[in-house]
């Protein structure tokens, strides 16, 4: 698939960006820890060179937090399109200015700040609207242009689909458009609850936010990630009257349960629809699909997906249409990359059912919000997800058992040389081999 997605896409050439991928290494070679990407199940920590400034607009950055996403793990399957032998990987990240580009003025030298996962431009017409995902100006990818008819912005470390950045899950990162994509931190910000505005926290607001959840909704979420926790603390904050969370990992339902979430475990109600039509009379007024495509529920789509007859599947998504009230809101913040079968659109008409496509969440949109009005004031704490802490020379054995979901792991807040100790009562360092 690899193979045949990178020949399409080089033989429609590039399309014209305003910034470009590739980096110059610092003089004198001198290399820095990356996890790269070499194959299916295959990520390896590697000696990469390490950046220097090459547009004029660039930052570089110390890396001094960085993480596994789940979205991570659709790299990890090999079930993103054009990724290449050795990619760097990584897009939620945080560090300190390192250098900055002649074009950069509001950043200094050791300034903390924290990455948007995307990468804007700052100056069209959708980041004039703060929707800096949907960029027209940063992602090259041809092939996304032909199967989606338009381009997401570029993203770190998520294949030539997205770009071809270089990622986060290194010692250092190149920031093009640094004076856009990084957000300062204050002092009083630890590193664990700011590393997260990176794309979880934006993602997860982002769902309940387009979806729009309001005072008194009963809201279901499905896949208690820690996308779907935050979405579901989210929700409460928003008002909503009932939330119902959707999973089969007993860790996560009973951490969502600890904050107010009644717990569905589809591994024993596996009519989920009914279930939720005995508990909620009527129907939800708002569905969150916050799961995965690569984990089909049914024979039937294990058997397509596995041919190629299927990229993703859209059992999660017709459970949503099939739960909701007639004229409910289904919001979709789960990443899905291609082609479905059997998705019930007669019921989504029927019912009048509002399905969204959150796309991917505009982090420049919400990151201030979220940092001002939730965090700082303690409104908000995201280290609650936080399950480990670990060195990035484990980084290929903690996809391993991320995507395994042994040791109770959830979200992991990954340290290089550069990090600062971790802050009181959020997860010490561990080795993966003690827990996994």
């Amino acid at each position: 698939m690899q193979a045949v997605a990178n020949a399409a896409q080089k033989a429609m050439g590039p399309v014209p960006t305003e910034v470009h991928a590739e980096y110059n290494a610092r003089p004198g070679g001198e290399t820095m820890k990356a996890l790269a990407w070499f194959g299916a199940k295959d990520v390896r920590l590697v000696d990469a060179p390490i950046p220097d400034i090459t547009e004029p607009d660039d930052v570089i950055l110390k890396v001094t937090g960085t993480t596994i996403c789940g979205s991570d793990l659709h790299l990890y399957h090999g079930e993103i399109l054009a990724l290449q032998k050795g990619d760097i990987l990584g897009h939620e990240f945080m560090g300190v200015v390192d250098k900055i580009g002649p074009n950069v003025n509001n950043l200094s030298i050791g300034q903390r700040v924290v990455c948007s996962f995307q990468i804007a431009c700052g100056e069209c017409d959708y980041c004039k609207q703060k929707l800096s995902s949907f960029c027209d100006k940063t992602n090259s990818s041809s092939l996304q242009n032909a199967m989606y008819g338009h381009r997401d912005a570029g993203f770190f470390g998520y294949s030539h689909f997205t770009g071809g950045f270089p990622g986060g899950q290194a010692e250092y990162v190149r920031v093009p458009k640094g004076n856009v994509n990084l957000l300062p931190i204050p002092d009083g910000v630890s590193d664990e609850k700011a590393l997260y505005l990176s794309d979880v926290l934006s993602t997860a607001y982002h769902n309940v936010m387009d979806t729009g959840v309001k005072t008194g909704d009963v809201v279901g979420v499905w896949g208690l990630g820690p996308i779907g926790l935050c979405a579901a603390k989210f929700a409460i904050l928003k008002g909503a009257s009932r939330v119902i969370g959707i999973d089969r990992v007993p860790e996560r339902l009973k951490k969502a349960q600890e904050f107010g979430v009644e717990p569905l475990n589809f591994s024993q109600h596996t009519d989920v629809v009914g279930r939720l039509q005995e508990i909620v009379p009527g129907g939800l007024d708002v569905a969150l699909d916050c799961g995965t495509f690569h984990e089909p529920k049914t024979i039937l789509h294990k058997v397509e997906k596995t041919l190629m007859l299927e990229t993703d599947v859209p059992e999660t998504v017709n459970e949503m249409i099939m739960a909701v009230k007639k004229g409910g809101r289904c919001g979709i913040i789960a990443a899905y990359a291609g082609y479905t079968n059997h998705f019930n659109i007669g019921a989504l008409m029927e019912k009048g059912v509002r399905l969204i496509g959150n796309g991917q969440a505009p982090v420049h949109k919400w990151w201030k919000e979220i940092l001002n009005d939730l965090i700082i004031p303690g409104k908000f704490d995201p280290t609650f997800m936080i399950s480990h802490r670990v060195a990035i020379e484990d980084f290929p054995k903690l996809y391993a058992a991320f995507d395994k979901r042994v040791g109770g792991v959830e979200k992991v807040f990954v340290q290089t040389k550069f990090s600062n100790p971790p802050s009181p009562g959020c997860p010490t360092l561990s080795r993966v081999d003690d827990w996994a």
